[in-house]
């Protein structure tokens, strides 16, 4: 097993950045997804990790002004996520004004929540909160104005994110487990 990660590291190290992204020198990569509903702390989008964490600023925050997590978890700001005033348009031409050469958004967070239309996942944007393809619209407007589109992808930290061991919260139950991720023991 070893010597087969190994090589790969070896393939990635001679893996050569294409030119347009050299050449290319400013781009915008953006973050926004659920955790903008509460938009509260140093770092918005970590709000779903401390708003479980009982003795942050985020956990006071939350139980503050909308109850305890155990009334309230994370997937309830779903429906409060609207994106009324989204305008992807309005986005790549701020974009291409400040003088990026490359653009795109965060397709999913830590969060388990895919901002794209996803065939497996119920949990996105264009089903629930939106009910809009946000990459896709995306994509379609930067391109448009001539940039190159990327997307990050942070879900490989959704395992230990949430509070999966701790049994009193939604994170827990495996209804959501799309969402969160499959309850287990390891925090």
């Amino acid at each position: 097993m070893s010597g087969s990660f190994e090589r790969r590291w070896r393939l990635l190290r001679r893996h050569a950045t294409p030119q347009w992204l050299q050449d290319a020198k400013f781009g915008i990569y953006t973050h926004w997804g659920i955790y903008s509903v509460p938009a509260c702390g140093p770092n918005g989008t970590w709000y779903p990790y401390y708003m479980y964490r009982e003795g942050t600023p985020q956990y006071e925050y939350h139980v503050k002004t909308y109850g305890h997590p155990t009334a309230f978890g994370y997937k309830d700001f779903i429906p409060q996520f609207t994106a009324e005033k989204f305008d992807p348009d309005a986005w790549a031409e701020l974009f291409k004004r400040a003088g990026a050469r490359f653009a795109g958004p965060v397709a999913e967070h830590h969060d388990g929540f895919a901002m794209w239309d996803s065939q497996l996942t119920e949990w996105n944007a264009a089903r629930m909160g939106p009910k809009r393809d946000v990459v896709g619209e995306l994509a379609a407007a930067i391109r448009k104005q001539g940039m190159r589109f990327m997307v990050a992808m942070h879900h490989a930290e959704n395992w230990w994110y949430f509070p999966h061991w701790r049994g009193e919260f939604d994170t827990a139950d495996p209804r959501y487990a799309g969402l969160y991720g499959p309850p287990h023991d390891q925090g």
